[in-house]
């Protein structure tokens, strides 16, 4: 039941993630997914230790847990956007 959650938190930070970098019209429900699990792991890397606490990841499903998840998330789309843009020119 853990792994169901998971995905659905996942997707919702993910989906919240990409609203805020305005790049909600180029992915769907999947990458969504992916963004906000891949983006809670970043965010349990770089950030956990210094806010001192956990990520969806790691079952902190605690409101501090979760915006360091979603800060992850945010991290992760800007470097994506980041590669994008040099790419194109």
């Amino acid at each position: 039941m853990n792994f169901i959650v998971w995905i659905v938190v996942g997707g919702i930070i993910g989906w919240l993630a990409s609203i805020v970098m305005k790049t909600n019209a180029q992915q769907g429900l999947f990458l969504n997914v992916v963004v906000g699990i891949i983006g809670a792991f970043l965010g349990g890397l770089f950030l956990a230790p210094l806010f001192g606490t956990g990520t969806i990841n790691s079952d902190d499903f605690s409101l501090s847990g979760l915006l360091v998840s979603f800060l992850g998330a945010i991290i992760l789309l800007a470097i994506v956007n980041l590669f994008r843009r040099r790419s194109a020119h």
